[in-house]
């Protein structure tokens, strides 16, 4: 599941949505859920998530076993001495269960918002990376003359796991060299080849490298009657979509981007945002897909919301053996 709380005027007000979002990740724990995945955004008129670190904890204090991801965290937009000691506290506070894929972001206006040069992403990236890596361990060490020492120790040895995100051959190379997982918006196989070289340059072994189709679904509904569903979804989906193609201009190589104009191409693209019926999101999770709910998208109103969740986890999950 997967939430970026957007709560555009024509959506749930915002205090409802994160009530929702906390409640969901409790109750779904239980029901065949794999994750939870908090995103990270600045400035958008529609709220979009810009504090991923805080709602992630509120999550973890909610749950018991739920795998929580921050993606994306946009590194240099941070301190990393100071992201470290949170990303430490909360890997304390949850056991463990809590992972990042830090990015460098791709908007002009987030960065002039934080004082940070955009022009200057990729190197800020690069330095700032390296420091998170090793204070998120736990272990002392010295940094432009300063001793840098994150306490509490990790739970997680070595610090909570960091994967590097991204869509291009840098953010590829970038992911090689310092050793992480790699995980992709898009793009072709080239990414992985780069990858790969680029790890074992450095003395690293590949690690994951997800690089998705251009057709990949990453927002799913399940609805036993698509035609209603979409015309009760397709303001909340088009929202989503528009919101991003908005800052997306000219971008052909990123999955979850949609350039629809209207809920009616959407649900003829039947590529990024899907509603399926019940036997095909059974036939989906059987070939080993995973179905990528997105709850509360475009600040789609808890109660409507909830439904759509209960259809999942009380005719897909038992569809499945529970």
């Amino acid at each position: 599941m997967r939430f970026d709380m957007r709560a555009p005027a024509a959506g749930a007000p915002a205090g409802e949505l994160y009530q929702a979002a906390l409640e969901m990740a409790s109750w779904a724990e239980g029901r065949g859920a794999l994750a939870a995945i908090v995103c990270e955004h600045h400035s958008m008129s529609d709220g979009y998530l810009p504090s991923p670190m805080i709602l992630a904890s509120a999550m973890a204090a909610r749950t018991t076993t739920l795998p929580i991801t921050v993606a994306v965290v946009v590194l240099p937009l941070y301190s990393p001495v100071r992201l470290a000691e949170e990303m430490v506290v909360l890997d304390v506070l949850s056991r463990g269960r809590v992972n990042y894929v830090a990015a460098i972001g791709y908007v002009p206006q987030e960065y002039e918002m934080h004082g940070v040069e955009f022009r200057r992403r990729g190197r800020i990236a690069e330095e700032k990376l390296g420091v998170l890596l090793r204070a998120k361990t736990g272990e002392p060490f010295e940094h432009e003359g300063r001793r840098i020492h994150v306490t509490p120790p990790p739970h997680t040895p070595g610090g909570p796991p960091v994967a590097w995100g991204g869509g291009s051959e840098a953010a590829a190379r970038r992911a090689g060299r310092h050793g992480l997982d790699f995980f992709a918006q898009g793009g072709g196989p080239g990414l992985s080849e780069a990858y790969a070289e680029e790890a074992r340059a450095h003395g690293h072994e590949p690690g994951w490298c997800m690089v998705p189709p251009a057709d990949m679904t990453t927002t799913m509904f399940v609805s036993d009657d698509l035609d209603r569903a979409w015309e009760e979804l397709g303001p909340y989906l088009m929202h989503d979509v528009q919101s991003y193609a908005s800052i997306n201009q000219g971008n052909d190589h990123t999955a979850s981007l949609s350039f629809a104009e209207t809920a009616e191409q959407l649900r003829a693209e039947d590529r990024s945002h899907r509603i399926v019926t019940v036997q095909e999101a059974v036939s989906l999770a059987r070939a080993g897909t995973p179905i990528p709910l997105h709850p509360l998208i475009g600040g789609l109103p808890p109660e409507v919301a909830w439904r759509y969740l209960r259809t999942v986890a009380d005719e897909v999950v038992p569809a499945l053996g529970g």
